[in-house]
């Protein structure tokens, strides 16, 4: 107790841990660019839901509008700073909440994607630290209201890996974890990067997909055709991250290489594939968007470029043509521009070589 910490982004997933950590007694500041979410939180608080087996909660929260955030320069500095923000917002972010940090202060990237390099490019490499959430499952339905679309992992699955960007296990990492331990099972990582590129892999196959198809994570599913094409989202993604020298974690509870093989062609790692994502759905609500789709919902920016567009940039530095994950860019990128509509048969009636 007694860190000063501040959440940048306090959208599903900022939102939902430091709920967690405040209802903890953590001091905990939230700042956030919706107004109207703001203005919810000040007046009523943060309330987190579960689809199942967790009891509903509110808390009341300290919460900042991003141009009131110069009040922290009359306050005791941060101590942790959470960037909380889509991938696109995180240079802002790190710049606004820099200059309010302690002199042994850090950032830590609660984010999708790989945000660190952009991080530490404002506060250097040594006050930048990572935090992967993964199988989370969050959202925001609606100001003041971040709702988690399952149960919590627990023993399962462990849901939140810190580390350090070299790797060691520090004192701080430890600390990130005990704070987003508040929300679930929680373990600090000596593979940040590995861990980073695998969560990638899981987002590069589900997210883009949902964007441009308007479909849910349930829906998807139970698609061949777009079950197919996620499996080959991946195994492209994978290739790229081992040729870069990533030692890829677990992905949607199978292993990198399965999914490798299942996406070019393995009819034995298909089944695999197959049988595990099914007995996964199960724990979800088949209603549940991933955060892609539910921007392109919401006529929000997506991530895209920070995702599959990263995958086919990062495979052409290998040699490594990524042509699936070439065509769901452009994809996504012309529904978001109001080129297409969102449509499952951009994938199921899509034909590649």
């Amino acid at each position: 107790m007694g860190r000063k910490i501040a959440i940048m982004g306090a959208g599903a997933v900022g939102g939902y841990a430091g709920a967690h950590m405040v209802q903890a007694g953590e001091d905990v500041t939230f700042i956030d660019p919706w107004p109207e979410h703001v203005a919810h939180m000040q007046k009523h608080g943060l309330r987190v839901t579960h689809a199942r087996d967790v009891a509903e909660f509110s808390v009341h929260v300290r919460a900042l509008h991003i141009t009131d955030a110069q009040q922290l320069s009359r306050e005791k500095p941060v101590d942790i700073a959470f960037v909380c923000t889509k991938s696109y917002d995180t240079a802002w972010a790190t710049t606004l909440i820099a200059q309010y940090l302690a002199p042994d202060g850090f950032v830590v990237s609660l984010q999708n994607c790989m945000n660190e390099e952009i991080v530490a490019r404002v506060v250097g490499w040594g006050k930048t630290l990572g935090c992967i959430a993964s199988s989370i499952t969050v959202n925001l339905p609606e100001p003041g209201h971040v709702h988690r679309g399952a149960g919590k992992g627990g023993a399962a699955h462990t849901v939140f890996r810190a580390g350090e960007v070299h790797g060691r296990i520090t004192e701080r990492a430890s600390e990130i974890c005990r704070l987003v331990g508040y929300a679930d099972s929680a373990t600090v990582t000596p593979n940040l990067w590995g861990e980073r590129w695998s969560k990638l892999v899981a987002n590069v196959m589900g997210n883009g997909l949902s964007a441009c198809t308007g479909l849910s994570g349930g829906e998807m599913l139970e698609s061949e055709p777009i079950r197919r094409f996620s499996t080959r989202l991946g195994s492209e993604a994978i290739r790229v991250g081992q040729a870069h020298g990533y030692q890829l974690e677990e992905i949607l509870h199978l292993a990198p290489e399965t999914i490798a093989r299942a996406g070019e062609g393995d009819e034995d790692a298909m089944r695999a594939c197959d049988a595990q994502r099914f007995a996964d759905g199960k724990r979800i609500s088949s209603g549940q968007r991933p955060s892609m789709g539910q921007d392109m919902q919401k006529g929000r920016r997506t991530e895209i470029d920070f995702m599959n567009g990263l995958v086919v940039r990062e495979g052409a530095k290998v040699g490594i043509s990524c042509r699936a994950n070439a065509v769901l860019t452009d994809l996504v990128t012309r529904v978001e521009r109001g080129e297409l509509s969102a449509d499952p048969r951009h994938i199921t009636e899509l034909r590649l070589n």
